[in-house]
C-alpha cells in the first residue's frame, strides 16, 4: 500500500493565513501582518517540499491575509494622521 504524506507545513501555512485574515478584521493588523508573513514563508517551504493543494491554499490564504492586514494598518495610520491634522487646525 501507498503511504499518504502529511503536509504539516501546508496545514500550518493555511491556519496562519486564516488567522491573519481574521486578525485583519478584528483590528489586530500588526500581529496579523507578522503571522501572515510567517504563513507565506511556511507556504513556500511546503510547496518546495511537497507541492499539494494544501500548500497552495496555505500560501494563497497567507498572501491574502498579509495584504488585508497591510491595508488595514495603512488605513489606521492614515486615520490617526488625519485626526491629528484636524485637531491641530481647530486650535
Amino acid at each position: 500500500m501507498e503511504e499518504k504524506k502529511s503536509n504539516g507545513l501546508g496545514v500550518a501555512s493555511l491556519v496562519l493565513g486564516i488567522v491573519s485574515i481574521i486578525f485583519s478584521f478584528i483590528g489586530l493588523s500588526t500581529i496579523g501582518l507578522i503571522i501572515g508573513i510567517v504563513g507565506i514563508v511556511l507556504g513556500v517551504m511546503a510547496r518546495k517540499k511537497n507541492p499539494t493543494g494544501m500548500a497552495k491554499a496555505g500560501l494563497v490564504c497567507s498572501i491574502i491575509g498579509t495584504v488585508l492586514c497591510a491595508l488595514m494598518f495603512i488605513a489606521c495610520v492614515a486615520c490617526v494622521g488625519a485626526l491629528g491634522t484636524a485637531s491641530s487646525l481647530m486650535y
